[in-house]
């Protein structure tokens, strides 16, 4: 692995400067290790950029600080920003001083209490100073992985053979192919080597939480400042369902974000509870809005009960509330709150923060993330969070991890929890996914953690300010351009102002009916980009004026190598992590400036886009305007910004159990009704269309005749305009285009 030593000039020195460093360079090579020189003669030392990649990827920085005078402020003063900065970033990093003469007396204290040493020239030999600075990059590099990855780097590097499964036995199965080969090279030696089963009783057990994977879920415990963390290997789906059937049994109450994941749903059906629902708002654009704060009210939750006909003993207490938090939009709630409203209501509360997994680390979502024992702990109801680091963080896919916060008195039983999870969790869990898990809460420690969230907020903070300011240019002309969804903030730098990203009722930006003040945020790192086409309220362009169908836009983007997170009717949702770069977001700003290019030339489709056109020979011929309108014409005729939102917003009967349902779809005692013949059937499945992935209907709920219209126009889009529709999951196609879905007798 390749950590060089940085080696950092920031001024040119006193004459002879320069042979005493070029010495301790030479001598550092002659111990093995690896020399970077950076900012020879001043350059590239206080660029922002540079000093997070020496901070990021040095074995250790030799900084070197010519004092012209015992008494030099400058270069202290210079020294010091050098070593803050770096610091910033990296709060292990061993950071020598080197010099000829340089004492604690002539070092302020900040960066003396940040620094690993001082080096001075001549007092030793150049060898000795190199196996000084060795000893610090061999200590740091050693601590450098956590317990679990570093198990694991161990045995892979071994060079033991294996007798256990997989069968691969390290890789070598797939050299006695061709196409094996193939797999084996692209994947790499390192990989498969590390492929192991739970045989290998150095590793650790995750089915028991022993070895070095608990000693990495603690530490990841500390530094998401949870009671508890264990990590999931299969998605936060399964984390989703770990908690519920850790709690939630036959008959149980519990009360669910109507707009919550699938997965979800699906723990209702496993668990046979019996929910009540949440209702969000929504707005015209298609984007969820918050859960009004009165729905989380012992007395709103009570009504709700006696209103359920599925519900009999009215006076059994809610024993689990499931919030979405983040929204796919990026709508959180102040979690503080809710915890202390919800304290004894309901015997737990889980937050499915697969979005979420950052706000723990920077002072713009104070009070806004759901376990965090460094603050007032409930005194009964047990706090569960369920996160994707491998949306947000850098997990790999599926990885996963549940917090836990018990409350002041400890109701939270892990003899249970571990029932459950070793109900969902494989006996053969991916080694690189734990490692994964492993490494991606070990960057979160420390300082380093919040350096990455705040560059990540910074980049999308600049990413919305820059697609404001074009657009203010090019309507001083009276010309078209994209927008953000989110309050239109002033065109200066740096971080978000809270308050700016409060949701108000006020504020006319989001679009939502019903907003309580100060109960809910947008994040900012979650970005809606908005196409001409429908306003918020609901308002579609007159004929003639630019109008863009968000799918349109997003089959562009993804032949010319931008894939969105997801598509809405007039939006694409980018999502902006950790990894998020400049070159990536400025390199999906000039592809805006192309699309609007060919939109304004009514450019070709088979020249635009020829992948796509081959596969949709029908368009070829059009221009990319024409396109547009035509299609925005369908969806205004229809008015799909009204149906699209009537669907989820309308009152659900609910007419039987969600687990009654499945059953009865599982015994085969159902029947596949057409979709026009649809209204008023009690479906057996979840309705869930794609986008935007959020269910429509549970098993056991009544089919209104507003959801039969939509999925008809949904069958209309997809004859009419192929490759630019979407589809909902439940919904069957049957030989010769029927499509039914599956209901109760």
């Amino acid at each position: 692995m390749s950590f060089p030593v940085t080696i950092v000039t920031p001024a040119e020195g006193p004459a002879g400067a320069r042979r005493p460093l070029e010495m301790l360079e030479a001598a550092l090579v002659r111990a093995g290790l690896e020399v970077r020189r950076l900012g020879d003669g001043g350059r590239d030392t206080d660029r922002r950029g540079m000093l997070a990649q020496v901070a990021r990827s040095s074995s250790a920085v030799v900084y070197t600080l010519h004092l012209e005078e015992p008494h030099d402020p400058a270069a202290v003063a210079a020294a010091a920003g050098f070593v803050l900065a770096v610091r910033g970033h990296n709060d292990r990093v061993p950071i020598l001083l080197f010099g000829e003469q340089l004492t604690a007396r002539l070092i302020p204290q900040p960066v003396l209490a940040r620094i690993d040493g001082v080096v001075n020239a001549y007092e030793d030999t150049p060898d000795f100073l190199a196996r000084k600075i060795h000893r610090e990059v061999t200590h740091y590099l050693s601590r450098l992985a956590p317990p679990f990855f570093a198990a694991l780097m161990r045995y892979a590097n071994d060079g033991a053979y294996s007798w256990h499964c997989p069968g691969h036995s390290g890789g070598t199965a797939f050299l006695k192919s061709p196409v094996g080969t193939q797999f084996h090279e692209f994947f790499g030696e390192n990989l498969l080597r590390a492929d192991v089963c739970n045989a290998v009783e150095d590793l650790g057990q995750l089915l028991d939480h022993t070895g070095p994977i608990a000693d990495s879920e603690r530490i990841a415990a500390r530094t998401f400042r949870a009671d508890h963390l264990f990590f999931v290997t299969n998605g936060t789906s399964t984390s989703n369902k770990i908690v519920w059937n850790s709690l939630v049994g036959p008959g149980d109450i519990v009360a669910v974000d109507r707009n919550c994941h699938k997965s979800v749903l699906h723990a209702i059906i496993l668990t046979g509870a019996v929910p009540i629902y949440l209702m969000p708002t929504r707005n015209k654009a298609g984007v969820i809005g918050p859960i009004p704060r009165s729905e989380f009210t012992a007395a709103a939750l009570q009504e709700k009960i006696e209103a359920s006909a599925l519900i009999t003993d009215k006076s059994r207490p809610i024993r689990l509330l499931t919030l979405t938090q983040s929204t796919y939009d990026g709508i959180i709630y102040r979690a503080d709150e809710l915890k202390q409203s919800l304290d004894g209501v309901v015997d737990a509360v889980h937050f499915d923060e697969a979005w979420l997994p950052h706000a723990g680390f920077h002072p713009l979502y104070e009070g806004m993330h759901g376990v965090a024992n460094h603050r007032d702990r409930t005194a009964r109801t047990v706090v569960y969070a369920t996160q994707s680091t491998h949306k947000m963080l850098a997990g790999l896919s599926q990885a996963s991890q549940i917090l836990v916060q018990d409350t002041a008195t400890g109701h939270f039983d892990e003899r249970v929890f571990a029932q459950a999870y070793r109900m969902h969790t494989s006996t053969s869990p991916q080694y690189a996914i734990i490692a994964s898990c492993d490494v991606s809460a070990e960057m979160m420690a420390g300082k380093r953690g919040p350096a990455l969230v705040e560059e990540t907020i910074t980049e999308a903070m600049e990413f919305r300010r820059t697609i404001i300011r074009v657009g203010a240019e090019y309507a001083g002309s009276g010309d078209w351009w994209f927008g953000v969804w989110g309050p239109d903030t002033p065109p200066r730098t740096g971080l978000p102002d809270r308050p700016e990203w409060e949701l108000t009722a006020g504020a006319t930006w989001h679009g939502f009916d019903r907003v309580d003040d100060g109960f809910t945020m947008l994040d900012p790192i979650k970005v809606t980009l908005t196409t001409p086409g429908l306003t918020v309220h609901g308002e579609f362009s007159v004929p003639g004026a630019p109008s863009i169908p968000g799918v349109v836009l997003a089959r562009y983007l993804a032949e010319h190598g931008v894939v969105v997170e997801k598509t809405g009717l007039y939006s694409l949702f980018v999502l902006f992590t950790i990894g998020i770069t400049k070159g990536r977001w400025n390199s999906l700003v000039a592809e805006l400036h192309r699309f609007k290019s060919a939109y304004d030339g009514n450019a070709a489709i088979e020249r635009l886009m020829p992948a796509f056109a081959a596969a949709h020979p029908a368009y070829a011929g059009l221009g990319l305007r024409d396109l547009c309108q035509a299609l925005h014409t369908t969806y205004r005729d229809a008015d799909l910004a009204e149906l699209t939102t009537a669907i989820y917003t309308e009152p659900v009967e609910q007419v039987t159990l969600p687990a009654d349902a499945w059953t009865a779809m599982a015994a085969g005692r159902v029947e596949h009704v057409p979709v026009e013949k649809l209204a008023g059937r009690t479906t057996a499945v979840l309705l869930t269309p794609y986008p935007p992935g959020i269910p429509l209907l549970v098993p056991g709920e009544r089919i209104s005749a507003s959801i039969v219209r939509f999925l008809r126009h949904e069958q209309i889009l997809a004859h009419r305009w192929p490759g630019f529709t979407g589809i909902t999951h439940g919904v069957v196609e049957e030989d010769g285009g029927h499509r039914t879905v599956a209901c109760l007798p």
